[in-house]
């Protein structure tokens, strides 16, 4: 069974003791019932992690000794960008979990024409806050040392514009009726960008702009699948095609 691991803000300690921060001290305690010389994983989301054991636990304190330095690699060699659609709350939460499990270095909600949620500026900056939570939760469940860029909802067009100015990557939108297969197209080098449309597709507008954008439309199967879904099904694809699942 492998150690339970906790997400831990940089920079990471280079003494002997370090003391958990509140939130993961708390998690530890009351929820993992852990004990006195327990082994433990924490790791700073850029890279960083060392292999630790619990010294002290009470209260609302968790102290650590026996660091050492654990530098596992298991990003994936392919930088995958998910753009997804806006979707329900739940929905989305969803998405931001398994994208971060199966790699993705960046997620970005795109507020489309279609989209089920529509967000106040305040509610967009609560909602960006939730997601990184759930993908450090993610991150310390599946191993990953690197927490993925979550960028708050962005609007479609706007997205797009500031997209036309990068010319690196290779760039694909999922459709049903997509021309090519994406196991046709040449390999990524270096990085991809996913843009997955809302439950109602993108309007025949946003289809043009994602084309002058340079997207390439590609399809998985012959089968019609929910947003979430096909977003998880791109990502699988990806990884299999040209990341790490080879």
């Amino acid at each position: 069974m492998s150690a339970p691991r906790f997400y831990c803000p940089p920079p990471l300690p280079r003494g002997n003791h370090f003391e958990l921060p509140r939130e993961a001290a708390h998690h530890a305690h009351r929820v993992l019932r852990l004990r006195e010389n327990d082994a433990v994983q924490v790791f700073d989301g850029e890279g960083g992690a060392f292999d630790a054991r619990i010294a002290e636990i009470g209260g609302r304190r968790v102290v650590l000794h026996e660091l050492q330095s654990c530098m596992e690699e298991t990003e994936s060699p392919l930088r995958i960008t998910l753009a997804q659609a806006m979707c329900g709350s739940e929905k989305m939460d969803w998405v931001m979990q398994k994208a971060t499990e199966l790699g993705a270095a960046e997620i970005v909600p795109v507020q489309t024409q279609r989209s089920v949620a529509k967000l106040t500026a305040d509610r967009a900056v609560k909602r960006t806050a939730h997601w990184r939570s759930v993908a450090i939760a993610a991150c310390e469940q599946c191993g990953r040392n690197v927490l993925p860029l979550i960028h708050p909802p962005q609007d479609f067009a706007f997205w797009l514009a500031n997209l036309r100015a990068q010319t690196d990557g290779a760039r694909f939108i999922l459709q049903p009726e997509g021309a090519t297969a994406l196991h046709k197209q040449s390999p990524p080098q270096g990085s991809v960008i996913l843009l997955i449309g809302p439950e109602g597709g993108f309007s025949e507008d946003e289809m043009k702009m994602a084309h002058l954008a340079d997207f390439i439309p590609v399809r998985l199967g012959k089968r019609v699948m929910r947003t979430e879904t096909a977003a998880m099904a791109g990502i699988v694809a990806l990884q299999t095609l040209w990341g790490d699942f080879s």
